[in-house]
């Protein structure tokens, strides 16, 4: 099965292609072609999406395949997971059969379910977007789950490559931890460690004490950079960490502590409103560019200045979100390149 639940469970050769099959179609822009005529789509939301949502329904109909979104609990029914589930609750379907009658229907199921932030055994082994990988019979792209956001991981790396003329190799990208009011997943902060380590660049995670992303994320980016050339060093001085990047991704993400003490977990957080990009800060940069997966808080993540200034790129990085999503189902589909 053809499944993308993360681009490190598949190989190298994989990543190249679909990164070089999303540059193509970047340049290409918003064409159209019917290399997918006859397939369908379907798009589970368990949580909120305006990018991914959008790109991947725009990305179905350019290719010639149709798409029909589902948000379960709203307009359908809610749904249990888990095996031996005594369903006396409010959900009134389970996966299996959900799911199972989706790829009677489907070429693809993609699926974006966030992190619990409750349970961290489970979080760190994807137990929910695993759980619908198991029960298919037909691809599962996975449009962010607790740990990774592949699709966000490809257009962010096609970003860089075109921001970077196509050799970001040995350039400084630095993932800053940034305030936020809510507590939120690391998905993406996970997969913009990997995807700039699998670049080969100097990457620097700058976060607070207490911030700390998962080791065996670390670990599998600490090789990827090896392999590629690179290095992955941590930061807990923001302003040190920006002096002289190239790239600066803007990223909030909940401390640990989040699963065992939300409360204290939250009273952290709030002392730390200064972890925020400014144009100051980015004035320490080497010309860098910044990016951000968005949405995004204005003058709580980042000041308008940065946000409005020449150097971000953060709607490029948005629009590279639609031909990522092409390239991806380019691979699930196993669909020709296109033209051009």
């Amino acid at each position: 099965m053809n499944h993308l639940i993360g681009w490190h469970h598949l190989d190298h050769a994989e990543w190249n292609q679909a990164l070089k099959s999303s540059l193509r179609l970047g340049q290409q822009g918003k064409a159209w072609d019917r290399r997918a005529e006859g397939k369908s789509l379907c798009l589970m939301f368990f949580n909120p999406s305006l990018r991914t949502r959008a790109s991947m329904e725009v990305a179905s109909a350019q290719l010639g395949a149709r798409a029909t979104t589902i948000s379960p609990g709203a307009g359908t029914w809610q749904m249990a997971f888990d095996d031996g589930a005594v369903m006396d609750g409010p959900e009134a379907e389970h996966i299996q059969e959900a799911v199972g009658v989706l790829s009677k229907y489907f070429d693809a199921i993609g699926v974006r379910v966030f992190a619990s932030l409750s349970d961290y055994h489970k979080d760190s082994r994807e137990y929910l977007i695993n759980r619908f990988a198991a029960a298919a019979d037909v691809p599962v792209i996975n449009l962010e789950s607790a740990f990774c956001h592949p699709c966000q991981e490809l257009a962010d790396a096609s970003t860089i490559m075109e921001a970077l003329d196509g050799d970001p190799r040995g350039r400084k990208f630095v993932l800053t931890w940034c305030y936020h009011p809510k507590a939120l997943p690391m998905a993406v902060a996970n997969s913009a460690v990997s995807m700039a380590a699998r670049l080969g660049m100097d990457v620097v995670v700058a976060r607070p004490e207490g911030y700390e992303l998962d080791e065996t994320v670390m670990n599998r980016a600490r090789q990827y950079a090896e392999a590629a050339g690179g290095s992955l060093t941590e930061s807990t001085n923001q302003d040190e960490a920006l002096a002289g990047a190239h790239v600066v991704y803007a990223k909030s993400w909940a401390g640990r502590a989040v699963y065992d003490d939300p409360d204290a977990e939250a009273a952290s957080r709030a002392q730390l409103h200064d972890w925020r990009v400014t144009e100051e800060r980015m004035s320490r940069t080497d010309n860098g560019v910044f990016m951000h997966c968005l949405p995004v808080r204005r003058n709580v993540v980042v000041d308008d200045g940065v946000l409005d200034g020449p150097h971000a790129i953060h709607l490029r990085q948005a629009e590279y979100r639609l031909y990522a999503q092409k390239a991806i189902l380019e691979s699930v589909w196993n669909l020709k390149s296109a033209p051009g």
